[in-house]
């Protein structure tokens, strides 16, 4: 059949879960065996969000292709399994910089450059992804931000288009709050007929509304808003708090909105698929009842700016049959005297990633205690780089040890620029980036972590792939030394000489990754370093 497209907005306020709404249509689509992909178009000006402090615009998600993205593509990848590329998140920088190159080489013929039609036509091009792909039965494209936004308005007239062009192949499903008024007691439905008024007025009629909502809507208010908003009853479904943002699909398929999108399309629904692993997944989440305490190190106390690290360890924990309790511990606060307390009944630590001086000296000083108290420590990225700098000052005895980040005049620089970075002067989309090989050195932990799954095989080394966002390395100089004095280099990349993983074999579980294991792990497919790392903390 042609590729049909589905486009998701929001109104009212933003934060309603448009990316989990997104990824939960996709996910439903997936089951009904329909081939799916799932995009993020986000308003800003930034060319991507790879320059964007975490508090402004939480983590950075990379794809295998080395796009810095918006968090939304880890939730559509966690859920479907599809891999993201580039071409998965656009922002308003990247298209006006497109159409402003071709100004420039005079591609426009002397034309004056409009937003109508020359910033819209690209827009729609991206949207339909012309020829990027083939046999795609569904495109997911999700606006970011909130109808009536003034940045957004490009963005909505290019649907209005596609709408107009594209017939019943596209549909437009319209994300809203209903909140609760405890004073009044009352349900109120008129922030979403506003919603919905602003977005005829733009001239896109929604064929779907989610309601966001902290309570249960009845069917007599469900009426009231499929009334007010020209919108079938059937099409008005409701997205209630869940224990887990995983049940959202199973709540989605519940009442019907995977057929509903059908059946606006012009598909025929047929039977409900089962989601078979998908429900025992979740059936495995409502059995875990132990808690096993892990303890994130880092400078960002905002829960979407490690989103990805937090997920991966939700996940790991569940099918380890427990419930991983995570806390926040702030780096920049931490010091050699309250380390012991602060990490008081921790079972495990994460040393976080991250760029810059702030809060390093935290993460050194709880490498250094959980290395010598044999604490189950997984450093990633930057948290890698501390853990190498720490053994540097305590073990090989170099004090003032550094990474050349951080001290360009230490003497020690056991973590060092990448030679390929060096020349480099700008700064976003410049960094190692995507994904890269790694050769697992046979009988390390870190091997054993993924021999429980499937390895890709070239001439009979263990090779597998992660992704990556760094411009420092570990500094080969030093490494006869570290492997001498018990920290092993397991994970090397074949092209580069790339130091990826380092560990202390004596200790429980002590393992540093440069690359960021997290952006791979899926709901289906938890990563093998979390699922071995969670394993640890359950028996230490």
């Amino acid at each position: 059949m042609d590729t049909k497209y589905i486009f998701v907005t929001g109104g009212v306020v933003s934060s309603l879960g448009k990316g989990i709404i997104s990824a939960s249509i996709g996910k439903l689509l997936q089951a009904r065996g329909y081939k799916v992909t799932i995009q993020k178009f986000d308003p800003y000006i930034n060319i991507d969000p790879g320059t964007l402090n975490p508090y402004e615009h939480g983590e950075c998600y990379v794809t295998e292709d080395g796009m810095e993205t918006d968090l939304d593509l880890g939730h559509y990848e966690r859920f479907t399994g599809i891999h993201t590329t580039r071409h998965n998140s656009i922002t308003t920088g990247r298209i006006y910089k497109t159409v402003i190159d071709r100004e420039r080489r005079g591609d426009y013929l002397g034309k004056t450059i409009q937003v109508v039609p020359h910033i819209t036509d690209e827009i729609k091009r991206r949207m339909l992804r012309e020829g990027l792909d083939e046999g795609l039965d569904f495109v997911i494209t999700e606006v970011g931000g909130t109808i009536g936004d003034i940045e957004s308005a490009p963005f909505m007239e290019a649907i209005r288009q596609l709408r107009w062009q594209l017939g019943r192949d596209a549909v437009c499903v319209h994300l809203t709050y209903v909140p609760y008024l405890k004073a009044a007691d009352e349900l109120k439905t008129k922030p979403t007929q506003h919603s919905v008024k602003e977005l005829q007025s733009m001239g896109i009629q929604p064929d779907i509304l989610v309601l966001r909502t902290e309570r249960h809507l009845d069917d007599a208010l469900r009426l009231k808003v499929a009334g007010f908003c020209n919108v079938d009853l059937e099409c008005v479904v409701q997205s209630e708090d869940m224990p887990s943002i995983y049940e959202v699909p199973v709540n989605m398929q519940r009442q019907g909105l995977d057929a509903a999108i059908l059946r606006k399309i012009g598909i025929p629904v047929g039977e409900t698929p089962p989601m078979k692993p998908w429900n025992e997944f979740l059936t495995k989440q409502r059995n875990a009842k132990r808690e096993v305490h892990i303890a994130l190190v880092g400078k960002y106390d905002l829960q979407d700016a490690y989103k990805s690290i937090r997920e991966s360890l939700n996940l790991a924990g569940i099918y380890n049959d427990v419930k991983a309790k995570i806390h926040f511990i702030n780096s920049e606060e931490l010091t050699a005297e309250n380390v012991a307390t602060r990490l008081e009944g921790m079972a495990g630590i994460i040393i976080c990633p991250g760029f810059g001086q702030r809060g390093i000296e935290g993460k050194i000083i709880a490498a250094e205690y959980t290395r010598t108290h044999d604490i189950p420590t997984f450093g990633i990225c930057l948290g890698m780089q501390m853990m190498v700098i720490e053994f540097a000052r305590n073990v090989l005895d170099y004090k003032d040890a550094n990474s050349s980040e951080m001290d360009a005049a230490t003497p020690h620089n056991v973590i060092d620029m990448m030679g390929e970075q060096k020349s480099i002067t700008q700064m976003g989309g410049t960094m190692r980036l995507g994904a890269y090989e790694c050769e697992l050195k046979e009988g390390s932990r870190a091997a054993e972590a993924y021999e429980s799954e499937t390895l890709k095989v070239k001439s009979e080394k263990l090779i597998v792939s992660e992704r990556h966002r760094h411009r420092y390395e570990f500094n080969n100089k030093y490494k006869e030394e570290y492997e001498a004095a018990g920290m092993k280099c397991v994970g090397i990349n074949p092209a580069a000489d790339l130091v990826e993983i380092v560990e202390v074999p004596e200790k429980e579980w002590y393992i540093g990754a440069q690359f960021h294991p997290e952006y791979s792990s899926t709901v289906l497919h938890p990563h093998p370093l979390f699922m071995s790392f969670i394993k640890a903390c359950i028996n230490s």
